[in-house]
């Protein structure tokens, strides 16, 4: 099943070539239509590192329950 930062990965390249290639072609200069997308695609990882951050897995490893061999 696709988690958030799947979606997140996925998004930032379609939000970049997406929204560029849509202001290009409704007749916005190269430039500004991706400096659009760029700051689109900056948007959505920035909100994937700062607001909705990534959060430490707790080791499961640990809880196990079973004794070492050693």
């Amino acid at each position: 099943m696709a988690g958030y930062y799947d979606a997140l990965l996925a998004a930032v390249p379609l939000a970049l070539v997406g929204l560029a290639g849509g202001l290009y072609a409704a007749g916005i200069g190269p430039t500004l239509a991706l400096t659009a997308g760029g700051l689109a695609a900056l948007a959505l990882t920035a909100h994937g590192l700062f607001v909705n951050d990534p959060t430490d897995v707790p080791d499961q490893r640990a809880d196990a329950s079973y004794e070492s061999a050693d």
